[in-house]
């Protein structure tokens, strides 16, 4: 399956200035597929180790001896390692006492060797009190297939390059193909392996089978990685974020998980969530203006989860409720926002936030901050255009430009860009 970090990693072999990688995200969206191919294609071998419940590697980290070290992984795969022609990757290196901190060495005592390394969960081994290896390494984030991924694994690519070459004029003509596409992606997301179930077999009930195994399996890394009373506090949050998302005011409320919750009872689980990629927080910002970070207001935010595909499957959305037009309530105002949401940050939008006004109704889904250029953000379901507080604070704030995302057409307005919803990550990437 062809992924669009593969251009990222490639940059990083040929850099002057690697360091070893370390490639974040959430488990299961491909991230061992990724660095095998990618060996596979730019190195003349690959030498690959799984450190999860591997007796062979217990000992690989005991101390820092990088000849050591290096032969060993030899032995281990079978492969002979050479210096700028082989790709090492770790797999699941959290696992293995001292691996995150043994990259330090790799970096200095052995850089002429290019390292790859990738975990589940590895943001939260980050804080859990070992040794990490600040400055010594190069890391990447990897999402789940955004929809231009969908579209190239669907064999699509000709729709991808029109709306990368923005050819709003052709696309209109092909508008019914991308709607239908984008609607398919809504229910089956983008983890490979619902997305390679659904290719092969085209059966919807073998998506959602698939997709509530991923769900499973992230409650029992849950359940592995901390304590019971800890569980039960991720498992709340976790399971309330359908409902936080289907209220007119998608801010998260702590009383919704239970009465009288409060903030320090869930910031650490919240922030586990967020460590482990399985939820996005968007803080609100009070006020719009460069650099937005100034501005955030950390008590208020809203959580997305990873995976539009996902998030259907945690609340049973069914497949006719996304595959056809229809009247969600509520909860499609939420869905469509979860799936902006993940289209910007794979894009690689980092500055993004909510804006709300106080004590008004003004508020705007999205600001994200591009450089010295702010773009105030509405996500509509479907074509309704109607944007009064979009346009209110575009008439209020002289000099910025507002963003539509909708399903009607790519329409340029003096106050206001419409963008269809399947050209979310696509536009902002050239901008």
């Amino acid at each position: 399956m062809e992924r669009d970090i593969v251009k990222d990693l490639i940059k990083w072999k040929e850099s002057k200035d690697r360091k070893p990688l370390i490639l974040l995200g959430a488990r299961q969206v491909g991230k061992t597929y990724v660095l095998n191919q990618f060996g596979k294609e730019n190195y003349e071998n690959v030498a690959y180790i799984n450190c999860d419940n591997n007796l062979q590697v217990s000992n690989l980290f005991e101390d820092y001896n990088m000849e050591r070290i290096i032969l060993s992984i030899g032995a281990i795969t079978g492969e002979t390692i050479k210096p700028g022609k082989t790709l090492i990757i770790l797999d699941e290196i959290q696992e293995q006492n001292k691996g995150l901190a043994s990259l330090k060495y790799f970096c200095e005592n052995a850089s002429e060797y290019h390292v790859a390394v990738a975990g589940s969960l590895l943001g939260v081994t980050m804080h859990n009190g070992e040794s990490f290896p600040v400055g010594k390494v190069n890391m990447m984030h990897m999402y789940p297939l955004s929809f231009k991924e969908f579209l190239w694994a669907k064999g699509k690519q000709n729709l991808s390059v029109l709306i990368d070459e923005k050819r709003w004029d052709v696309l209109k003509v092909v508008k019914p193909q991308l709607i239908q596409a984008l609607r398919e992606y809504y229910y089956i997301g983008g983890m490979p392996e619902v997305v390679k179930s659904y290719l092969e077999s085209n059966d919807l009930k073998k998506v959602r089978e698939k997709q509530l195994d991923i769900l499973n399996a992230y409650e029992m890394d849950i359940s592995k990685h901390v304590s019971t009373q800890d569980v039960v506090r991720i498992q709340q949050v976790w399971r309330s974020i359908p409902s936080q998302l289907a209220k007119e005011n998608k801010k998260f409320i702590y009383g919704v998980l239970k009465k009288g919750g409060r903030a320090k009872e869930y910031e650490t689980a919240i922030q586990w969530l967020v460590d482990a990629g399985l939820v996005y927080k968007i803080s609100r910002v009070n006020k719009v203006s460069v650099p937005l970070a100034n501005y955030e207001d950390l008590a208020a935010f809203k959580l997305y989860v990873l995976d539009c595909g996902l998030l259907g499957a945690m609340n049973n959305t069914p497949a006719s409720m996304l595959l056809i037009q229809s009247d969600m309530g509520e909860s499609k105002g939420g869905f469509t926002e979860n799936y902006v949401c993940g289209q910007l940050l794979s894009s690689g939008q980092k500055s993004l936030y909510y804006y709300s006004k106080e004590n008004s109704r003004q508020e705007l889904d999205f600001v994200c901050q591009n450089d010295e250029i702010i773009y105030p953000i509405e996500v509509k379901a479907e074509e309704n255009l109607r944007s009064k507080s979009l346009r209110t604070f575009v008439d209020e704030n002289k000099g910025m430009r507002g963003s539509r995302f909708s399903m009607a057409d790519y329409i340029e307005q003096d106050w206001v860009t419409n963008v269809p919803l399947y050209a979310v990550s696509q536009y902002f990437e050239s901008i």
